[in-house]
């Protein structure tokens, strides 16, 4: 075979061979391109769940596969709030995405009590401009000392007074955390902290181990204590200290009635 046959018959083999490839090339992008556009039709989100996406900054992606897990056992074992960060967090497939989801709940959660600590100090202070001469709670009612009250029951929240360096008040605090089930909640009063500084309470709170949405729901609410102990018990109270709310009535709490 000449030097001239073979070159013929390799630019043959180059033209035949060079319209398959690329026809199969071709077929692979085209396959990969309808996959999707499969994928993204079955992720179209509805308007009110772009709108919640938005609010959490997640992706139309990220959303679709958050519904997903909503679809499993997820939505069985967990209450029907449970925040699509929280979701697809605890469905993370790797180290990374867990920690980028646990961020951002960390982001929301601080901004959110953040606002709770801002709407309690306007609440407080429209009520010290509306009603200047009622006190929040009625001294007149408070029982003589040495009397103990009924046990706690769910008709009952408890105002605990707790300084912000008190191990023997963390320990209390910890016995009546433990009986938050069986009362209608716990509104915490922090002595030791200059009032108007929410960082100093959130971390406070975040370092004894409080549930953001207990605070998000008020069955735990976190107060400046602001001199409200000695107001109430006529200057004889020491924190830690306690105090059983019944209706509009405060009565003695002793720890070992719990």
């Amino acid at each position: 075979m000449t030097d001239g046959l073979r070159c013929a018959l390799a630019v043959l083999a180059i033209a035949w061979t060079g319209p398959v490839l690329a026809e199969e090339a071709s077929g692979i992008r085209t396959e990969d391109s309808l996959d999707a556009s499969t994928a993204l039709a079955g992720s179209s989100l509805t308007a009110s769940e772009r709108a919640r996406s938005r609010s959490w900054g997640l992706t139309q992606v990220e959303w679709h596969r958050y519904r997903q897990l909503m679809q499993g056992i997820r939505a069985s074992v967990s209450p029907a709030t449970i925040s699509p960060v929280e979701v697809l967090g605890i469905h993370a497939r790797d180290a990374a995405e867990r920690r980028k989801y646990a961020e951002r709940w960390a982001q929301a959660m601080h901004e959110d009590v953040e606002r709770i600590l801002a709407f309690q100090r306007a609440y407080d202070e429209a009520v010290r401009r509306l009603y200047p001469n009622e006190p929040l709670i009625d001294i007149r009612r408070l029982p003589k000392p040495g009397r103990q009250g009924d046990t706690l029951g769910l008709q009952d929240r408890v105002l605990f007074f707790t300084r912000k360096d008190c191990s023997g008040c963390d320990d209390l605090l910890d016995r009546l955390l433990g009986q938050l089930d069986r009362i209608a909640g716990i509104d915490l009063y922090i002595a030791g902290v200059e009032e108007g500084n929410g960082q100093a309470v959130r971390d406070w709170a975040a370092r004894r181990g409080i549930d953001p949405g207990l605070v998000r729901s008020r069955r735990i609410t976190l107060n400046f204590e602001g001199g409200m102990l000695r107001r109430l018990t006529r200057g004889q109270g020491k924190t830690p200290h306690m105090l059983r709310r019944r209706g509009d009535a405060l009565s003695e709490l002793r720890a070992s009635e719990f």
